[in-house]
């Protein structure tokens, strides 16, 4: 128990760290933009926009990756919900503030990442039913993951985790459901 709690405090001292030098950076205006748009579409807009055009246009193979990727997103937000009010870790912007994000996170904690289960939990879904997009779904996945981080709005450790757990409910949805 001892060694397991000087484990977790070196890496909370790590990611304290990381994430101080992250809310500190000074970002080139490119990777602002970028950021904040990815976080944006990560939101939602880009998920619910591709899963109605895999459904209109998919065909039957369109509606088993749009329930797989739907039942792995559900189960993910209400997987995400759960956990974050059962840790309660404080988002890194209401720790320090962040020195050009103005972003306002959608509830007050941290762990694990939503935005990251949901964009893991999808692509890997449909990437399943379409392997010729999976590069750019998990391109996708990653960018809304780490304009959490860039945007102050995560730990490292908190979109990681997110990711993982997304990852594997896509792998169980696809396992019950193609």
């Amino acid at each position: 128990m001892a060694t397991a709690k000087t484990v977790l405090g070196y890496i909370e001292q790590r990611e304290l760290r990381f994430m101080r030098r992250v809310n500190r950076w000074h970002a080139p205006r490119a990777v602002r933009i970028a950021m904040v748009v990815m976080t944006r579409l990560g939101d939602g807009l880009l998920w619910y926009s591709l899963a109605l055009f895999v459904l209109i246009f998919g065909g039957a193979r369109g509606i088993h990756a749009f329930l797989t990727g739907g039942v792995a997103a559900l189960v993910a937000i209400g997987l995400f919900r759960q956990i974050k009010r059962i840790s309660r870790r404080p988002r890194p912007c209401h720790i320090e503030p962040h020195c050009w994000a103005s972003i306002v996170p959608p509830d007050q904690f941290s762990f694990p990442s939503g935005h990251a289960m949901t964009s893991f939990a999808i692509a890997v879904s449909l990437g399943h039913f379409y392997p010729e997009f999976q590069p750019l779904l998990l391109a996708s996945a990653l960018s809304v993951a780490v304009s959490r981080v860039v945007l102050g709005m995560h730990f490292l450790t908190d979109v990681m985790v997110g990711a993982l757990i997304g990852i594997g409910l896509a792998i169980l949805s696809i396992w019950m459901l193609a």
